[in-house]
């Protein structure tokens, strides 16, 4: 049998884990900072906590878990041979692994109401599923880095997730990020001004492939779900709406006067703008984009999508926005929401692309005991033990040299990790310690070792 791994998901070298894990530390350092904690939920809920939450694209896209057993008895004969897949599929298969975490935080925040304190701030850093078509920067199995705030309506923490934003891929040396932003009462006052507000799902999920299938794509899609030519043709305009920030606003409060949501929206956005540009960013930068809809359908206010600098082919390495109900689904009414997501996978592929990571160290020990007389073992083993306890990172190479070819072996094997020193042998309590950085050698005793190795 030949071995292999299922499509869209990915092994990690020594070198990739570390890497990987360089960009989480990055991120979880930035949650920590600004006084976001952490929080894990199972990496499989209930069919019912995710099925409905995402759109009808979305709910394609969860794996569906089967029931263990021989789930098929269980199913009427009659529903079998109807084929009707959907009502066939919630009789065998009641969980499902989890889609994006902000659902699984959502029905988080309902079963522990009681025991956390509001405006709750939580990250989360884990992996999630999507049975997607693979391809580059996408995956069937990839890790989100998500931050929220539940529990607060006000516009400041919008404001704090653009510097959160900007925070991370500072500090990852992702200099020139753009940070896209619209809000959802924009889009919705927009299909209001075209007549399509019955639409608007359709509209959003639509528009938002702008970028992947640009305007024709999108037109077709529009009329395939029922958008008249009238209105598509009033907000083409829009596909190609240009300027600095203000004059985006100005004409987006020009086309939204008749519609209240649509000017609370601008207004909304304004806020945000307006702060960020009084307090500044570090690296990254602030975009209006009016086409940005993030075709999820529990967003109602902002929301965020982050592009890689430019010249780098990739989709959004980041995204987010604002839920003012996503816990009423679960029974825990009026608790508006916001949060951001990092997409660990993708900001990999552009750091890799950019050689940003030439600063990252891999794990390997400080010091390493050569095997060259297996009666020294146990002796190894004991200054082991010490040199662990000193918090010294130490290995001894497990087989022992019976030959010279042997012995290079083990030098080789030093050498190819990169470790620093190396203990060859123990000569009445003096240990054989070679300095590889400075091409050094000579004899010490434990407590100079550890001195030297520090």
């Amino acid at each position: 049998m030949k071995p292999s791994i299922p499509k869209g998901t990915r092994d990690f070298s020594f070198t990739e884990v570390a890497n990987r894990t360089y960009i989480m530390n990055t991120i979880r350092t930035a949650f920590e900072l600004y006084g976001f904690q952490p929080i894990e939920t199972p990496s499989f809920e209930n069919s019912s906590t995710l099925m409905g939450k995402y759109g009808e694209e979305g709910d394609r896209l969860i794996f569906k878990i089967l029931n263990s057993g021989d789930y098929l008895s269980k199913v009427d004969s009659n529903l079998l041979e109807s084929k009707e897949s959907n009502k066939v599929t919630a009789k065998i298969s009641e969980k499902a692994l989890r889609y994006d975490l902000t659902v699984p935080f959502a029905r988080y925040v309902v079963q522990h109401q009681n025991e956390i304190s509001f405006p709750f701030k939580r990250y989360q850093i884990q992996p999630v599923w999507r049975a997607d078509r693979p391809q580059k920067g996408r995956f069937r199995e990839f890790y989100q880095c998500d931050a929220d705030v539940v529990g607060s309506k006000s516009l400041l923490q919008e404001v704090e997730f653009v510097q959160l934003y900007d925070e991370v891929f500072t500090n990852l040396g992702l200099k020139g990020t753009t940070i896209k932003i619209n809000n959802r009462k924009i889009l919705s006052g927009i299909a209001e001004v075209i007549g399509a507000k019955e639409k608007l799902i359709d509209f959003t999920v639509a528009l938002d492939k702008l970028d992947k299938i640009g305007e024709d794509g999108v037109i077709k899609e529009m009329l395939s779900k029922g958008i008249s030519e009238e209105a598509i043709e009033k907000v083409q305009p829009l596909f190609h709406l240009s300027g600095s920030n203000e004059e985006q606003l100005q004409t987006l409060e020009s086309l939204l006067a008749s519609s209240e949501e649509g000017k609370e929206g601008v207004g909304e956005l304004r806020f945000v703008v307006n702060s960020i540009a009084e307090i500044g960013l570090q690296s990254a930068s602030l975009q209006l984009d009016v086409t940005l809809a993030r075709g999820l359908n529990y967003y109602t206010g902002a929301i965020f999508e982050v592009a890689a600098p430019e010249g780098v082919k990739m989709g959004s390495i980041g995204g987010g926005g604002r839920y003012d109900d996503l816990t009423g689904i679960f029974g825990l009414k009026d608790v508006s929401g916001v949060g951001i997501s990092f997409g660990l996978d993708r900001i990999y592929l552009v750091l890799e692309e950019l050689n940003l990571f030439e600063t990252v160290d891999l794990p390997k020990p400080q010091v390493l005991f050569l095997n060259f007389d297996a009666s020294q073992n146990v002796q190894q083993l004991k200054v082991l033990k010490q040199l662990r306890a000193s918090g010294i990172k130490a290995e001894i190479y497990p087989d022992t040299a019976s030959s010279n070819n042997q012995q290079k072996k083990q030098w080789k094997y030093a050498e190819k990790r990169g470790i620093p020193f190396i203990v060859s042998k123990i000569e009445n309590d003096q240990f054989i310690l070679k300095d590889v950085v400075n091409r050094d050698e000579f004899s010490c005793t434990i407590e100079e070792l550890i001195t030297r190795i520090r």
